[in-house]
């Protein structure tokens, strides 16, 4: 390469690191819920709606990465942006659950197609000039600027919608406008820096379809499924870990998700409700930081606390007051953020480098599918029963499906490795 292509990838991760800022300025998050509902949605069809928006996670989860790898990093940043953009503004015009459910599901495309698109154009990007080994601090420092962009989003977002919906939902589609400028200054790191997908011993044992290079979309996503067939069928413990964690992970999202609506019956308005938000966002932050130290000194072990801890805040919303539930709810989202490294840890300490993307893709699929159960059927509960009767249900279901998994994996919680 030349100076000139040298200087254009080394700046993609200063470009990143604003694309990054202000992709995650989702100032929807902390009030998505109540706007539905002010529009007149059932529970029910709220969580129908998240229920929709993971199903097409599924569906373009390995396509999209797919469509990266044949068609281009950059051009997947770019059309992940303009469904955001497209997205909010059908969000903002919708009277139907109908056009509801297309905001979602182009929500949900957009998503899938910037997260492995964007990180690959980084790494590569990197790769190409000798700095991979310093990736980790750049992955640290982004990690940092999601967090304060969705804490400021949270309170903006709760702000805006106080006056009027209209006036977040706006300030939403300016906000994704602006942040495909800095992928539109990116360059396309060359294919050199693709590392080959077929490597590993792994991937020997799955059915041969021609190159990277050679394969269409279609036959690439039929090699990345076969490829982690194989290596979910050889090692059991992979499937135990995704499964085990995506029931965590989706028990902790709906509750955060629902707590929204939760607050709003106790009578706070969006405003207080964000700032109760922001301050889980600054109480998921200490897990995060805390993590590597509780992981050091007691490896696996703290895996079933923190579990409990996030039941247990669960449970704290049978009691009925406003304060005990926000308290449990930062607890929970600490104990929630502590578990992100123990399961990442936990999985790829078993995974092959050269499929490492493949099952970790997985993983976020069995995630989306734990979500499309629990989502619609909490939703349809609440409407029924009420949202505290649901929640107490949901923790105890977890506290019995926590004890079930220790009875039957004693030694993977006891131990320092899965």
């Amino acid at each position: 390469m030349n100076e000139k292509q040298n200087l254009r990838l080394k700046r993609n991760v200063g470009l990143d690191y604003v694309h990054t800022f202000l992709s995650n300025m989702n100032m929807q998050s902390s009030i998505w819920v109540l706007y539905l509902a002010y529009c007149g949605l059932h529970l029910a069809q709220i969580g129908l709606l998240e229920g929709i928006y993971h199903a097409t996670s599924i569906v373009c989860e390995i396509p999209s990465g797919a469509a990266a790898d044949l068609w281009g990093r950059k051009r997947c940043m770019i059309l992940s942006n303009l469904c955001i953009a497209v997205s909010c503004v059908i969000m903002l015009f919708s009277k139907s659950f109908g056009w509801f459910a297309v905001s979602f599901a182009v929500q949900a495309l957009g998503n899938n197609l910037n997260s492995g698109s964007e990180e690959a154009l980084v790494y590569d990007s990197m790769k190409c000039l000798g700095q991979e080994e310093h990736y980790m601090g750049v992955y640290g420092r982004l990690n940092v600027l999601i967090e304060v962009a969705q804490g400021l989003a949270t309170v903006a977002g709760g702000v805006l919608a106080e006056f009027s919906y209209f006036w977040c939902y706006a300030a939403c589609v300016v906000i994704a406008v602006l942040a495909l400028l800095p992928v539109l200054w990116m360059a396309e790191p060359p294919q050199c820096s693709k590392a080959a997908d077929t490597a590993g011993g792994s991937a020997k044992d799955a059915p041969a379809e021609g190159t990277p290079a050679q394969r269409t979309i279609w036959e690439t996503v039929k090699h990345h499924f076969a490829v982690s067939a194989c290596i979910l069928q050889k090692d059991a413990r992979i499937g135990k870990i995704i499964g085990f964690y995506s029931v965590v992970f989706a028990a902790h999202t709906l509750l955060f998700f629902y707590s929204q609506q939760y607050f709003a019956d106790f009578g706070y308005n969006k405003v207080q409700i964000s700032v109760i938000m922001l301050l889980v966002g600054g109480a998921s932050c200490f897990g995060a930081l805390a993590s590597e130290k509780m992981y050091r000194r007691f490896g696996k072990r703290c895996l079933i606390p923190e579990t409990v801890i996030i039941a247990a805040a669960i449970l704290c919303y049978g009691a009925g007051k406003a304060g005990v539930t926000a308290a449990a709810l930062m607890c929970a989202g600490f104990a929630n953020a502590a578990l992100y490294p123990i399961h990442s840890d936990s999985l790829n300490a078993l995974i092959p480098s050269e499929q490492r993307a493949t099952l970790i893709s997985v993983d976020s699929m069995c995630f989306s599918i734990a979500m499309i159960v629990l989502f619609p059927l909490a939703g349809a509960f609440a409407d029924r029963w009420g949202l505290k009767t649901v929640l107490l249900l949901l923790g105890a279901i977890l506290l019995l499906f926590l004890l079930a998994a220790f009875c039957i994996e004693k030694e993977s919680f006891s131990s320092d490795h899965s």
